[in-house]
């Protein structure tokens, strides 16, 4: 039932994201477009090494995109390139195979994460769903990328 999907914490997150204001000079940015829905998240990134040390968002998107995108910006600072890309495989798992949510890596960090487990049974959403992940981990790549050119 879509009422699963649509509950009380997800609407909460999705109304409520942190660090919604694009970033003024980003060392990189990315726009993620689902082509079923239409829903569309940009994300702005500053990273030292490989590390994010600013994030922010423009999000339009359905309760889901904007519910993940949430649970993107309350942990994105911080973290690593590698367990970004960790945390969006382990979503990928979760939604397209039927893995276990990211409920213990990085000492639970991304825990709230297991809200979105019962998007996978809806195919149809995985897409919104995984939007923030897509432009994150592709916007965090492209800042490394450039700084090493640079350097």
């Amino acid at each position: 039932m879509l009422n699963e999907i649509y509950n009380t914490r997800i609407l909460k997150l999705a109304a409520d994201i942190p660090l919604s204001e694009r970033l003024a000079d980003p060392d990189a940015s990315v726009t993620a477009v689902s082509k079923l829905c239409g829903s569309k998240v940009t994300v702005d990134v500053k990273v030292e090494g490989d590390r994010v040390v600013a994030y922010g968002a423009d999000v339009k998107a359905c309760a889901l995109g904007q519910a993940s995108s949430s649970i993107m910006a309350r942990h994105v600072i911080g973290a690593t390139a590698a367990e970004l890309h960790e945390v969006g495989a382990a979503m990928r798992r979760m939604l397209k195979e039927g893995g276990e949510p990211p409920r213990e890596i990085y000492g639970g960090k991304w825990r709230d994460l297991e809200v979105l487990e019962p998007v996978r049974d809806y195919k149809a959403r995985h897409a919104s769903t995984l939007l923030v992940f897509d432009a994150v981990e592709e916007a965090v790549d492209k800042a490394m990328a450039d700084a090493q050119e640079k350097a």
